[in-house]
């Protein structure tokens, strides 16, 4: 018994001991910053305006983290565009960045607030835009790997891999697909045969849409879109109220007495 006492109190002497000697270390290096960003994001940011046709503009918040302690007062990181690397413009594309950005105090995240435009330019075409972040008076960029992102702006639709499932909805084509979209809202359709019902009813908007433009835009005055003519009826212009920039043509077949919408390589919509 008095055995077992004297190893418990030479356990405990040793744990007191033990933890006298063990000290907090703390973060002493330099404050860096990084895009907290998935690999992934690093490698491409993807942002299509396809889906937009009411959107003249739109801003995407990307996180910059800090590593290193937090402190009591406003900070600021730097980041530029890499231009020799990229093809979009500078206040075509998007807005010019700014000197710096904050990292509010006791922050440990802030953001790069990027500002694009839809540009109509982008239905035919993609543009790229590389960012890095680059050393200020307050952050280090230490790390290369975690301090540039690749950023891909479009407006282009693409064939989704579901369209041929469904043969109502006719000839894969970016119009169509635009026009598909605004009929019916929605940006996916399954390829499970028991969904065969509801994807016939939205291929069914669609059909409406194509055979009376008219009668579609008089039947949905809530979604704001219009028919504009500049040559005396012969041709339309179908677009929304809010942004005229993204119009599809709308013309007069005379050989039948009709309308079609004319997609992206001159071919009637039907």
């Amino acid at each position: 018994m008095k055995k077992n006492s004297y190893i418990l109190l030479a356990f405990v002497f040793f744990l007191f001991f033990s933890c006298r000697k063990t000290e907090l270390k703390t973060y002493d290096a330099a404050a860096n910053v990084y895009f907290d960003l998935s690999s992934e994001a690093r490698d491409s940011i993807v942002y299509t305006f396809a889906y937009e046709m009411t959107k003249a503009s739109d801003t995407l918040y990307i996180p910059v983290r800090l590593m290193g302690n937090r402190v009591g007062n406003q900070r600021h990181f730097q980041v530029y565009v890499e231009n020799d690397s990229s093809t979009a413009r500078s206040n075509v594309h998007y807005e010019a960045l700014a000197a710096e950005y904050p990292l509010e105090s006791d922050r440990g995240t802030g953001y790069v607030p990027l500002i694009i435009h839809n540009t109509r330019d982008l239905e035919e075409k993609s543009v790229s835009l590389i960012l890095k972040l680059k050393a200020s008076p307050d952050f280090g960029v230490n790390d290369p790997r975690l301090i540039r992102t690749y950023i891909i702006l479009s407006a282009q639709l693409e064939k989704p891999n579901w369209w041929d499932n469904w043969s109502p909805l006719g000839e894969y084509s970016r119009v169509r697909h635009q026009l598909f979209f605004i009929a019916t809202e929605q940006r996916q359709l399954s390829t499970d045969g028991l969904d065969a019902p509801k994807n016939l009813y939205f291929a069914n908007l669609l059909t409406i849409m194509l055979n009376d433009p008219f009668k579609w835009v008089s039947d949905h005055p809530e979604k704001g879109y219009v028919l504009e003519s500049k040559d005396n009826g012969q041709s339309y212009i179908f677009y929304h109220k809010d942004n005229p920039n993204r119009p599809i043509l709308l013309k007069k077949n005379t050989g039948v007495g009709k309308f079609f919408f004319i997609d992206e390589s001159g071919k009637e919509l039907r």
